[in-house]
């Protein structure tokens, strides 16, 4: 009896045939990340829940409805539902803080909430994020959201739109507060109950909430921009004009508020609307007060966290460029026994070269054995029989071409064919007026 066992709703798999698109991303992701003096950190699956509740907010849908808690024993655990949390907890926890600011750090994780998956929202989804601490200055956000736009347009995306907005500190906030509050009073019934809950303890939520009707009370609130104090109004134009400053088109959205509580001042999203509703492929913004909160000294920080399927959505939306995957460099087709102790004895030593290398497991037919490679598209094959391994001379085959040449099959034989491979890839380069951005094996030049 078989045993039919699927992957959960609202993850999925990725297999060798595209794993290629994601390591795209993460390649021009480090890449760009570092050229910023950004280094990669790397932080637990899972946290002590209390960590989320005193960072993302209990008010947040993150924290009621969607997070995965587990309790062991006497102790409790939740599975990440985003990446700052449990950056700022490693940083603090192992003194990034004392050394020279500002700290930057960057991460790519999985990250778990539990939603209604569909396109572009998933149970298990990924992230690129970073964060930068230590900077209280607007120059710090251009700075960040430069970081996302580069690499953005790294990655040959088009008609993507960034919304900025300053959602000011604790002490504007506070008679912004007051303003929704006496604003969503009037319709207090009509809302959500999960809305009327967050009418008291943190009314800017409700401005975030899914509910249809929740959202058409909302059109009409009270704008954050209109409470700002001097401060972070001085602090929100002084952004503008930097990222005028860097030919960054930007657009004011007083609307948005983003999902979790941490944030103050600068909220940003980068939105495409080619792939429906879930059209932010990368949010962020300031959190000055979220280090202090958890346990630090007033450390003003701020990042961003770019969703890794979404970005591939919109990728392959606007059929983009990837690295072209690895494929093999060399196919030993092989008769007999000595000869495939021989094809054996030769990829091993192209393999310390860094070549791909492959030879016949299965016992094929010579003729099959040629279908196969044809079928993983071998660049070069090699036919060994009796008559090869007696004489030490093999025909190496160039697949795309057709052309042969004669190769001995010696301890010469890996650096023989490191030449002439060399030679098939500044043909090609030749081929495309002198550059390629990838090579012949989807190596980089």
């Amino acid at each position: 009896m078989s045993i039919n066992i699927k992957r959960p709703n609202g993850t999925e798999d990725v297999t060798p045939k595209n794993v290629h698109k994601w390591h795209t991303i993460e390649k021009i992701a480090r890449e760009t990340a570092e050229s910023f003096g950004f280094g990669e950190i790397r932080i637990p699956t899972f946290e002590n829940t209390d960590l989320f509740l005193r960072s993302v907010g209990e008010t947040t849908d993150v924290v009621q409805k969607e997070m995965y808690t587990v309790k062991a024993k006497e102790s409790e655990f939740t599975l990440r539902p985003e990446g700052t949390a449990g950056t700022i907890r490693a940083m603090l926890q192992n003194g990034l803080l004392n050394e020279a600011l500002p700290q930057r750090v960057y991460y790519i994780l999985s990250c778990f909430r539990h939603e209604r998956p569909q396109a572009g929202r998933l149970r298990e989804f990924h992230q690129f994020g970073l964060e930068m601490a230590g900077s209280s200055s607007p120059a710090a956000d251009a700075e960040v959201i430069s970081l996302a736009k580069t690499m953005l347009d790294r990655l040959g995306l088009k008609n993507i739109e960034l919304y900025i907005n300053s959602i000011g500190c604790p002490a504007c906030r506070a008679k912004y507060h007051e303003a929704l509050r006496n604003y969503f009073n009037l319709r207090k019934e009509e809302l959500c109950e999960t809305c009327q809950e967050r009418l008291i303890k943190n009314p800017m939520r409700i401005l975030d909430c899914k509910s249809p009707v929740c959202q058409e009370i909302g059109k009409n609130a009270p704008l954050i921009l209109d409470y700002l104090c001097e401060e972070c109004s001085e602090h929100f134009e002084k952004l503008k004009k930097y990222l005028t400053d860097l030919d960054i088109e930007f657009k004011v959205n007083p609307k948005i508020v983003r999902g979790l509580d941490y944030y103050t001042k600068t909220v940003f999203e980068f939105v495409t609307t080619e792939i429906g509703a879930q059209g932010t492929v990368c949010g962020g913004g300031r959190y000055d007060g979220l280090i202090e909160q958890l346990g630090g000294q007033h450390t003003p920080a701020l990042g961003f966290a770019m969703g890794i399927e979404r970005l591939l959505i919109v990728m392959e939306k606007q059929d983009c460029d990837y690295l072209v995957p690895k494929k093999c460099d060399i196919y030993f087709a092989t008769m007999g026994e000595n000869a495939l102790e021989k094809a054996m004895k030769l990829s091993k030593a192209l393999r310390e070269y860094g070549y791909f290398a492959e030879y016949d497991m299965m016992g094929r037919g010579l003729k099959a054995q040629m279908k196969y490679a044809n079928k993983i598209n071998a660049a070069f094959t090699v036919v060994l029989g009796d008559n090869e391994i007696e004489s030490g001379i093999a025909k190496l085959k160039e697949m795309e071409k057709g052309t042969e040449t004669d190769i001995r099959l010696d301890e010469k034989f890996a650096p023989a064919f490191e030449e002439i491979y060399f030679d098939k890839i500044l043909d090609i380069m030749e081929e495309q007026g002198g550059d390629t951005l990838f090579s012949f094996t989807g190596e980089d030049n």
